[in-house]
């Protein structure tokens, strides 16, 4: 039985493909203090509402930048998938974009994953959407989870949520548990 990660527990070191073909990890291991780090798990290249995500995120990246919070954006999209996506979807983006996340560590992550609907819009199992902010503890503080393409956070207001977070040393939510 395979355990997946919890509001509150570390974030796992975990690595992706780099545009490169390079193993790159999802979040810095040794953070500096005030870091926090946000990881976005996209579907893919096969997906145009994913593309309008990231593009809204690298409008406003200079504003995660300000408040400390390092971003990275994952799929499982193979490394010539993820070129084809850096190139034809989204707008020269600020942050990192990387691939190949594997089912295993989907599960580990606790993602909705999903078979493609037909060869045209994929050729592998891909993850749903997710959002995970890590505090400078490498614990997870924040996670917003989706099975479908259409729900996702408001940015913005996201932002502004980390922000209030890291001012007012709000605690972790979603750590009860029951005897």
């Amino acid at each position: 039985m395979q355990t997946t990660i919890t509001p509150g527990s570390n974030f796992p070191e975990l690595f992706a493909k780099s545009k490169d073909n390079i193993d790159t990890p999802l979040t810095r291991v040794h953070p500096a203090a005030n870091d926090w780090q946000m990881v976005v798990i996209y579907r893919g290249v096969h997906c145009p509402i994913c593309a309008t995500y990231l593009n809204e995120l690298n409008e406003i990246h200079d504003d995660f930048k300000n408040a400390n919070i390092d971003v990275v954006a994952v799929s499982a999209d193979s490394v010539s998938q993820l070129n084809s996506f850096l190139k034809e979807k989204v707008n020269d983006l600020s942050f990192e974009v990387l691939g190949e996340l594997s089912i295993s560590q989907m599960n580990l992550l606790g993602l909705y994953i999903s078979e493609p609907r037909s060869p045209e819009e994929t050729d592998h199992p891909f993850a749903e959407p997710c959002v995970l902010v890590i505090n400078p503890d490498n614990q997870l503080h924040i996670v917003d989870k989706s099975n479908a393409p259409f729900s996702r956070p408001d940015l913005k207001k996201l932002l502004d949520g980390i922000k209030f977070i890291q001012s007012k040393d709000y605690p972790i939510r979603g750590t009860f548990k029951s005897a």
